[in-house]
């Protein structure tokens, strides 16, 4: 990925500042919090623009795709018009954690198209902490956009391919659950046989911030085999975040979209032992 992944506070305020904002894109999401865009009016960046995960980042749930199937590409291109969005624009986003709701809509974004999408490192509570202002109420209104998206411009995998996968497989969850000692949210715990886990939470630094380059590089390459990498999550979310560290540290990265949620449903009705699986480290 030749244009960079992140942007910082400094230079987001300074472009702001000079009358040449980027799409600000606000994705206040959290597993368990469905209320983002009244933390939104609370406070964000002067110009953002809500984005709601669940029915803009996202295809309705469903059994056989999961909880968070990827939108249609039509569907997308009519929100990001909504947003905003002309053909070549630079997009940044942010969320309050870290950005791991918002890596959904940078992969999303790069997936559909888009060239320069970033992430704003830290995200909100780094914003705040540099002492730079936040508005509060609802968004101010924007022009709609015209940007035209195309899908497949970031490698997926399906549910049957991941079976099969010939490459490191890492599993983006917390350690518990990529354990099966724990499950809220699936019908059935545990992870995808050969999948080594690798906890999302490990590529930010104490103050939510991505991790230097070598670091990631360092961490990635203890894992396995760098060569060839697809990732999941629990439902594709922060399989995204993963990406986002892969990309920092140099390495691309496949996604595959369904994750636990989509093998875990497959798992627990079929009868055929074609969705196996494991328990422990």
């Amino acid at each position: 990925m030749t244009l960079p992944v992140l942007i910082y506070a400094p230079e987001l305020a300074s472009l702001i500042d000079a009358g040449t904002p980027p799409v600000l894109l606000d994705v206040r999401w959290a597993l368990g919090d469905p209320n983002g865009e009244e933390h939104f009016r609370e406070a964000h960046i002067p110009g953002a623009v809500f984005v709601n995960l669940e029915t803009e980042l996202a295809a309705p749930p469903s059994k056989e795709s999961g909880r968070h199937p990827l939108p249609s590409i039509e569907n997308l291109q009519e929100a990001a018009r909504r947003w905003g969005i002309n053909d070549g624009d630079t997009v940044v986003l942010y969320d309050a954690v870290g950005n791991m709701s918002a890596a959904r809509g940078w992969w999303l974004l790069r997936w559909a198209g888009l060239s320069d999408v970033r992430l704003l490192d830290g995200g909100l509570p780094n914003w705040e902490s540099a002492g730079l202002p936040t508005a509060t109420g609802s968004a101010e209104a924007v022009a709609p956009g015209t940007v035209t998206l195309r899908g497949g411009n970031m490698l997926t995998v399906d549910i049957d391919d991941v079976a099969g996968w010939n490459g490191l497989l890492l599993d983006a969850r917390a350690g518990e659950r990529y354990r099966g000692e724990v499950e809220p949210i699936d019908p059935v715990a545990g992870h995808i046989p050969g999948a080594v886990s690798a906890p999302t939470a490990a590529n930010l630094d104490a103050s939510g911030r991505f991790s230097e380059a070598k670091i990631l590089r360092e961490r990635f390459a203890a894992l396995g085999d760098t060569d060839r990498i697809a990732v999941y999550c629990g439902s594709g979310v922060t399989a995204a975040h993963q990406i986002v560290a892969l990309a920092i540290a140099g390495y691309d990265a496949t996604l595959f979209p369904g994750s636990w949620s989509q093998w875990s449903q497959q798992a627990q009705w079929s009868n055929d032992g074609a969705r196996p699986v494991e328990t422990g480290a």
